[in-house]
């Protein structure tokens, strides 16, 4: 049927809508399966406008009108007649009266494009015997119309269900296959990988927790109750060092003092030595004590006029300083003083300290020696300084006592020294242990001033600064004599007659002490100068 055909009658409409029907049943099963699949909603169809009627023409052949079904088909629903019409609507309301409705085909109301269908009153279509009413079936407008809104209300609570074949709905459904996971992931390295990122993290985290309650602890007062002296020997390490402390009782958590010293990278500043911790020192103060080294000083004093054999024996004693000494220093080289070492430091590094102070100060005082001086050198400096250092104890005799001997070079006298007498005998051992004999000052020997001229051949001790000072810059005097005094000093005299004199006086004071003379009493260089040869020589009285 096209634009021009006349408006179709009576039976015409009928089979009209018979032959429409296959269309609209597949419209239908278009509708169920895209209200079975989530869209978007479809427009609300616009009717379209209604025809003017147009006049009647002759029916139009049916071979004209294309309704894609099969030529029984068509004879089969001709044949039906009007039992098969159905009552179409274009929207909810039924048709209550005698107004003419426009018939919907199977797309949503648009009307059939090749004919246009005039209503000539209420048709009623005849009940089918066994049926429902007609208004019980929605028209497929109205479920196009109404499904958007369902499907909108009962989106959150479940999804629709797709009509299927009782076939289809026995089989199970299916299920999605896991996505495989991506190589890169799956491989070794970054396996590995985050194995040791989770291992650096969680170690971390405890290091952490390690740091504040070892940095808690470490600030914590200590166990000791009072002080005390610890000693840590050479070459101990971190964890020897801690059970050296808590075996005294510094400490009383060994792991936070090594843990300590790791974080303050003091390991290698720990030092040996004997250290004295105050009562109730924390780990901080303890490292702080053993890594700045404020060890515990001793201090030992050699004496003026010792030998060299004397001061090796003198270092052996006690048990703070360690190691021998290989063989004992030449006379003169070491240096009397007071010195300060730590317990642990050998007996040869003390020798070598004293050796070192010997030689820069004898520099010291060489380098200020008065120009007129009768020796030529450092040692024979030396040697002259040892004279005065055993010949007086008095710091205010020392120059006097030097300026004797510088007289007596100066005009080609012997010494006559009673010290060396001693030397030569006894060698370093130092002490005679008696008064000298008349013999023994006959007695020739290499130190005997009494029987050589000028000075010995080396020291005869180990004098001090003062000496050594006295004899570089000695006192301007012209006295060659000088004899002991009885009080503990010496009487000096520029002549033999007055020499003579304080010989005499010191008689008197041991007579008056009721004290027997010894055989020889000892006086200093008593000889006569080589200028009055006639002179008696004096009585000597000799000291030990």
């Amino acid at each position: 049927m096209t634009g021009s055909d006349p408006p179709p009658r009576g039976k015409e409409r009928a089979a009209a809508r018979l032959r429409g029907a296959p269309s609209r049943a597949a419209n239908k099963a278009e509708a169920k399966a895209r209200s079975a699949t989530p869209a978007a909603e479809p427009p609300e169809p616009t009717p379209a406008p209604t025809p003017k009627p147009a006049k009647p023409a002759p029916a139009p052949e049916p071979t004209r009108t294309r309704v894609g079904a099969t030529g029984a088909a068509k004879a089969e629903r001709a044949a039906a007649g009007p039992r098969q019409q159905r009552s179409l609507t274009t929207s909810n309301e039924k048709p209550s009266n005698g107004a003419a409705v426009r018939p919907k085909n199977g797309n949503g109301g648009v009307p059939v494009a090749s004919s246009s269908i005039r209503a000539r009153g209420p048709a009623e279509p005849p009940a089918r015997r066994g049926l429902p009413p007609a208004d019980a079936y929605p028209s497929l407008s109205e479920r196009l119309l109404n499904e958007p809104d369902a499907r909108r209300t009962n989106a959150k609570n479940s999804a629709l269900i797709t009509p299927r074949s009782p076939r289809t709905a026995l089989e199970p459904d299916p299920v999605a296959m896991p996505a495989k996971p991506s190589k890169r992931v799956r491989h070794p390295f970054v396996i590995i990988g985050n194995a040791i990122i989770s291992i650096f993290v969680l170690a971390a985290l405890m290091g952490g927790v390690v740091l504040v309650s070892g940095k808690q602890r470490f600030d914590v007062p200590g166990p000791l109750a009072e002080d005390r002296v610890v000693n840590i020997p050479r070459g101990s390490g971190i964890r020897e060092i801690a059970d050296v402390l808590l075996r005294e009782g510094v400490i009383d958590q060994p792991w936070v003092f090594v843990g300590g010293v790791l974080v303050l990278k003091a390991r290698e500043d720990l030092k040996a030595g004997e250290y004295q911790f105050k009562a109730h020192a924390s780990l901080r103060e303890v490292v702080a004590t053993i890594v700045e080294g404020r060890v515990v000083t001793h201090q030992l004093t050699v004496p003026e006029g010792l030998t060299s054999e004397q001061i090796v024996a003198r270092l052996g004693d006690g048990d703070i300083l360690t190691g021998n000494i290989k063989e004992i220093p030449r006379e003169g080289t070491l240096l009397p003083d007071t010195y300060n070492f730590t317990r642990g430091t050998t007996r040869e590094q003390v020798i070598q300290r004293m050796q070192q102070s010997q030689q820069r100060v004898l520099k010291e005082i060489w380098d200020r020696r008065s120009p007129d001086l009768p020796i030529k050198t450092p040692e024979q400096l030396v040697i002259l300084a040892s004279l005065v250092e055993k010949e007086t104890a008095k710091p205010e005799e020392r120059t006097r006592v030097a300026a004797v001997f510088v007289n007596r070079l100066k005009q080609k006298m012997r010494l006559q020294s009673d010290p060396t007498i001693i030397y030569g005998l006894v060698g370093g051992k130092g002490t005679l242990g008696r008064p000298i004999m008349k013999s023994e000052i006959e007695q020739p020997t290499p130190y005997n001033t009494y029987q050589i001229d000028g000075l010995p051949p080396g020291p005869i001790a180990n004098p001090g600064r003062a000496s050594l000072e006295a004899a570089a810059s000695p006192a301007r005097t012209r006295e060659l004599y000088f004899v002991a005094d009885g009080t503990g000093g010496h009487a000096f005299a520029e002549s033999y007659e007055q020499h003579q004199k304080n010989v005499s006086r010191l008689r008197l004071l041991e007579a008056e002490h009721k004290e027997q003379p010894p055989a020889d009493p000892q006086s200093t260089a008593s000889q006569p100068p080589a200028s009055a040869p006639s002179a008696p020589a004096p009585q000597r009285r000799r000291r030990n």
